[in-house]
């Protein structure tokens, strides 16, 4: 789905829009003609298509014009995209008044100058800071700066297991830690079935496994001043760990190494792999021909078997952010939507159809977020899950560390021997391309 997955950016891109002061979005016309009747806005890809999302999304853009009489002008981007384009956009002026960001750049693109800062008085008027859950808003920008975006989704990693591989397996239970998974993976994997996924070529999604294994094995990534710190033991184990799947493991096929977004979802759905660490899957599973019962969710892995704070982390705090341009020239108009977009109705509504989590407490209480599947997504969230960096050069990690993975699942598609000296090389070439501090 996202689930949210960023696109990567290259290094001298970023680096060119961290450089630029006050630049920001709308474009002069001031999203469309200057009109105060007009708003853009670009929305991420969140369903299984770009045109699923335009279904999802029309509807509830036409009530808000009913309602306010001003129209939005909707381009849904996809994660192939998105950053990238919101990068241009920074750097020329020309882009939406209001857009979808990965919370993961919440951090990276406030530090451009590019986005309205969510001041108190801001916030108050769509309802106050404590409307949304503590996790979403530990992903919307630095610490002890105003927010530079508010929480539109909420989403988790979790295991998905397809039922029927595991019953003809034998295994009757999802496994709750690695060594269990690989076990089980083993029992699977054959006959042109393997036992997991992965994105090998999604820079962001390998971020995502090994920031994760990372905390799992006591490593950030980052020191607390902000260093890049990506040759720890730890941060070298959680790497190897996740390559070791396909390197070592053999419970990955090889050609997983070059899959993009979405792509180990066909696999998933046609009985050639048993489990993905996945996301939301929303209408994901079921744009892919896969009924409710033939899937499960349990907790992702950790080492001892029991999720939690600290070394327990076991998905990254994951979901959209809602974004106003600064530099919009159709303000007030752009706050009115942000409003409307976070209010209990839209927030119910959005997440239902997306298969994600309301970020604002009183719209979770709706009955369709207690199902058996959300409430395992939920449960993360509140006491398993932890934000990615939020340091300017976020982005950046994502990009230098995520092509290091991607490599080292090359090389083990390849038969090149995966080593621990081999995953330090790679994550060493990585930090000298990160800025000094």
């Amino acid at each position: 789905m996202r689930p949210i997955r960023a696109a990567a950016v290259g290094a001298a891109t970023l680096a060119l829009v961290l450089t630029a002061t006050a630049c920001g979005g709308g474009s002069p016309a001031g999203g469309s003609g200057g009109s105060t009747r007009t708003l853009t806005y670009w929305a991420s890809n969140q369903g299984a298509s770009t045109e699923i999302d335009k279904k999802v999304l029309q509807p509830e853009l036409d009530r808000f014009e009913k309602r306010t009489g001003i129209k939005v002008e909707l381009e849904v981007v996809p994660w192939s995209d998105l950053l990238n384009r919101i990068l241009t956009a920074t750097t020329s002026g020309r882009g939406p008044d209001v857009l979808n960001i990965g919370n993961t750049w919440s951090a990276s693109l406030q530090a451009s100058g590019a986005l309205l800062p969510w001041d108190a008085e801001k916030l108050a008027a769509i309802g106050g800071r404590d409307r949304f859950v503590e996790s979403a808003l530990g992903s919307t920008g630095s610490t002890g700066q105003d927010p530079a975006a508010v929480p539109l989704y909420s989403m988790a990693y979790a295991l998905y297991y397809n039922k029927k591989m595991f019953k003809d397996a034998g295994i009757t239970a999802p496994p709750a830690t690695w060594d269990e998974l690989v076990a089980a993976g083993k029992r699977i994997s054959g006959d042109g079935r393997s036992a997991i996924g992965v994105e090998g070529g999604n820079l962001a999604n390998n971020i995502h496994q090994v920031f994760v294994l990372g905390k799992q094995h006591g490593a950030d990534f980052f020191t607390p001043d902000g260093k890049a710190d990506f040759t720890s033991e730890g941060a070298v184990a959680a790497v190897k760990q996740y390559v070791d799947l396909m390197a070592a493991h053999k419970i990955v096929a090889p050609g997983n190494a070059e899959y993009a977004q979405n792509q180990s979802l066909s696999d998933f759905a046609k009985n050639r792999t048993a489990m993905l660490l996945w996301q939301t899957p929303g209408t994901t599973f079921t744009a892919q021909g896969m009924s409710a019962d033939e899937w499960g969710v349990a907790p992702a892995p950790v080492a001892s078997g029991t999720p939690g704070p600290g070394r327990g982390v076991n998905s990254m705090v994951a979901g959209i952010n809602l974004a106003v341009f600064k530099n919009t020239r159709n303000t007030e108009g752009a706050l009115e939507f942000v409003k409307f977009m976070t209010s209990d109705e839209e927030q119910k509504t959005l997440n239902k159809a997306y298969g994600s989590i309301p970020p604002v407490k009183t719209a979770q209480q709706d009955p369709a977020f207690d199902t058996p599947t959300v409430a395992v997504l939920k449960k993360t969230l509140a006491t398993s899950a932890a934000a990615l960096p939020q340091v300017p050069e976020e982005s950046q990690f994502e990009t230098v560390v995520g092509t290091a993975v991607k490599k080292l699942f090359a090389d083990a598609a390849a038969g090149r021997p995966v080593t621990t000296g081999s995953v330090r090389a790679e994550l060493d070439k990585a930090q000298q391309q990160m800025p000094e501090k």
